[in-house]
């Protein structure tokens, strides 16, 4: 089974679709499709909107005024929207903003009712629904000018189809950023371009219906199961699996929204792409400053790694046998812990992983581990571990020390020592940094390669997994 995706934007009520609305939820469900936040466009639908997702399980409601109709909206209707807005299910307000593209209401009316509603859902603490098209400075300054008087709600950019400084810009703002089925046109390079730069923890997927079909039906009228065919197209476009991005924004979409959200056990072992990973421990050598544990944020790409308590070897065997390890590429030992803090552990797992499903080992550490166990563990991870990733992060002891905070005396020259002597018994040695702002990255790529002889690869910064 699929993980479940949700649609964080469609009008299932518009005529294009509600004439066969059991057949376009049933169609979503068989995608997969977990929720659908359908969204109203004013004063005259909002109210069936809310009575649709009050009927239908999977529907959640959204309430606003959309630019196109800034001018049809009166004093009154804000009160009937504040009480539709107090409603079971209603998820959002919106969607409200600018569109000087048709200008079917004159641009000051626009902006007068876009400023409202941003208040509004800063007083009712509901996410905003913000649609923007060909007025992006304008609606970045309407945020602006509510962050002043009061503070901004949060919310979405939804269906986003401007370029990579706008995306950037809504981002500083707190706002995560909606894709939809436009990511895929031919002509859309900025908006590809735009999401590159999105944050994973960030992203939305949704599809408009019946609006922005996504390639290959593009010019259809679209539905909330080709979510699924936007979904596919960030996960390619991140170098992810399918589920991996249908677990990141369905996470995402409940964070933003308030749905409820599928809550399992401990996370003992996740999938990233062809990969399953071993969350040993949460315990870390290091205090890293660029690490999100740092902020209490335990989770990649949309796993919750926060363990209740340290996991012994025959539940990680279960959790790997449950999750059909032998399906994967690869087994890595990693998580939001240093995994040679378990030791004997992680050799039994390891032990296990080689003899039962004959899959490779991977090992990411911050290298201190040899120094953590009082002698040098290399040769206890030869024939168990093929592949080791160390967190160098740093081209000399004074920035490490800054950089990684670590609890080991003499850390730094334990992690290069720990290189020198992996590269000597293991299969494949790789040291890794984290480009983080003002790091000197040539520097520590000189270290690895000519100092140690090792692989160097950059993470990129505040990504994870």
């Amino acid at each position: 089974m699929p993980e479940p995706a949700i649609d964080t934007h469609a009008h299932v009520h518009f005529d294009q679709l509600a004439g066969d609305l059991l057949g376009v939820l049933d169609r979503a469900r068989a995608a997969g499709i977990e929720a659908i936040i359908n969204v109203g466009t004013g004063p005259a639908e909002n109210g069936r909107v809310v009575e649709t997702a009050a009927r239908e399980r999977m529907l959640y409601a959204a309430v606003g005024f959309h630019p196109h109709a800034a001018a049809q909206v009166k004093v009154a209707d804000w009160s009937v929207l504040e009480d539709l807005a107090r409603r079971p299910k209603v998820a959002a307000l919106g969607e409200f903003g600018l569109d000087y593209h048709y200008k079917h209401s004159p641009p000051e009316v626009q902006r007068g009712v876009f400023a409202q509603g941003i208040r509004l859902a800063r007083d009712l603490d509901l996410p905003l629904i913000i649609h923007a098209r060909e007025a992006d400075a304008d609606v970045l300054a309407a945020l602006d000018g509510a962050a002043a008087a009061g503070g901004l709600p949060r919310g979405v950019a939804h269906c986003f189809a401007g370029g990579p400084e706008f995306a950037r810009e809504m981002l500083r703002r707190g706002f995560y950023v909606s894709f939809s089925g436009i990511i895929t046109f031919k002509n859309a390079d900025d908006v590809r371009q735009a999401a590159r730069i999105t944050p994973l923890e960030r992203v939305l997927a949704e599809t408009d219906s019946p609006y922005c079909a996504p390639v290959p039906f593009r010019g259809r009228t679209n539905e909330p199961a080709n979510v699924v065919l936007v979904i596919r197209f960030l996960a390619d476009l991140y170098g992810l699996a399918e589920d991996d991005v249908r677990r990141i924004t369905t996470r995402n979409a409940a964070h933003l929204f308030g749905l409820p959200l599928r809550q399992g056990g401990p996370c003992l072992v996740y999938p990233i792409r062809r990969s399953l990973y071993v969350n040993l421990t949460n315990e870390c050598s290091n205090r890293c400053t660029f690490c999100p544990r740092a902020r209490g944020d335990l989770v990649v790409k949309g796993h919750d790694l926060r363990l209740p308590r340290e996991p012994a070897a025959a539940e990680l065997l279960t959790a790997l046998e449950e999750a059909g390890a032998a399906g994967y590429e690869e087994a890595v030992f990693c998580g939001f812990g240093e995994p040679t803090l378990r030791l004997e552990v992680l050799k039994e797992v390891a032990r296990r992983v080689k003899s039962r499903w004959r899959l490779p080992v991977r090992l990411n550490t911050n290298g201190q581990g040899s120094a953590l166990a009082g002698r040098d563990i290399t040769a206890e991870l030869a024939g168990l571990v093929d592949a080791v990733s160390v967190s160098l992060d740093a081209p000399d002891a004074a920035t490490y020390e800054k950089l990684c905070r670590p609890t080991v005396p003499n850390a730094f020259a334990a992690v290069c020592e720990f290189l020198r002597q992996a590269k000597a018994r293991l299969p494949t040695v790789r040291a890794t940094a984290v480009a983080v702002p003002g790091l000197d990255l040539e520097a520590v790529r000189r270290l690895a390669e000519e100092g140690l002889g090792v692989k160097f690869e950059v993470r990129a910064f505040n990504v994870v997994g």
